[in-house]
């Protein structure tokens, strides 16, 4: 089991410290089922064309269900597989929960998934965890208190220039449908950068560019689930994220873009055209 050992000592606010480790034990869990799960036999159901849901997203979520109202019972959920509704912004005390993000990875024995577990309060996330169990990576965050990789203090990379940056991105599920604009800011941002990986769980690229192993990312009509523990990781290692015109972001806008911070102006006036609003 992880230590939360430095993210306490450096968590004051001891109601939110207990959240995050209420998070993190729930997370640690699930992930130790999905492990157990991974490079066997998949029970593989479609929600969508390519959207998938297999038998370790339900498993993750249940044991992540149960920690979380064994501990802190009462608790509003905002989790993928089975308490997805949502309103435009809730602002009271919630859970937003992915218990598999990057299913179809998963599914595909590619080894690039997590748990994503994110406690909001006031319309923020104010704890947050992401946990990949094949690389036993355990990513959290306090508000205010820093951001953490297995007990280490993380911080976002010092790349002042997109063109010396590596950045991240996904594509929604309905890419099939509407390829023209994921299509083109692919282009705009890969030809003024050094690269752009496409790994496919949007939760572990913002732990990377936390970590600064990422410059920046950026995507599309993701669910509060996707980000709503990542943006925290973000925010507390240094960085920045807003939608695609700069304004604040929330989890529950459909579009975000997430740096190091000193290349924040320049990825967001390139994608800023692209904007849903």
């Amino acid at each position: 089991m992880h230590s939360f050992e430095e993210c306490f000592k450096n968590t004051p606010n001891t109601s939110l410290a207990e959240m995050l480790k209420c998070a993190g034990v729930a997370a640690l869990k699930a992930g130790e089922a999905i492990r157990n799960l991974y490079g066997k036999p998949h029970t593989i159901k479609q929600k969508g064309a390519i959207d998938l849901v297999t038998e370790a997203d339900t498993a993750s979520e249940e044991i992540i269900l149960s920690a979380l109202n064994d501990s802190q019972p009462g608790i509003d959920i905002l989790s993928e597989e089975t308490h997805s509704s949502y309103d435009k912004k809730t602002t009271g005390p919630v859970w937003i929960i992915d218990p598999l993000d990057g299913t179809t990875n998963f599914a595909h024995g590619f080894p690039w998934f997590a748990v994503s577990i994110a406690f909001s309060d006031q319309g923020r996330t104010q704890a947050g965890v992401i946990y990949n169990p094949i690389f036993d990576e355990f990513f959290c965050a306090c508000s205010g208190s820093g951001a953490w990789l297995n007990n280490e203090r993380i911080r976002v990379s010092e790349a002042a220039l997109l063109k010396d940056s590596l950045l991240a991105t996904g594509f929604p599920y309905d890419v099939q449908q509407h390829p023209g604009p994921v299509l083109a800011s692919l282009e705009r941002l890969l030809v003024r950068s050094r690269g752009v990986r496409r790994a496919g769980a949007a939760a572990l690229d913002l732990a990377y560019v936390a970590c600064g192993r990422l410059d920046g990312f950026w995507e599309i009509k993701l669910k509060p689930w996707d980000t709503a523990a990542g943006i925290l990781l973000v925010e507390e290692a240094g960085g920045r994220v807003s939608d695609f015109r700069g304004n604040t972001y929330t989890p529950y806008l459909p579009e975000i873009v997430a740096t190091n911070s000193h290349i924040h102006p320049e990825m967001q006036n390139l994608l800023e055209s692209f904007s849903l609003f």
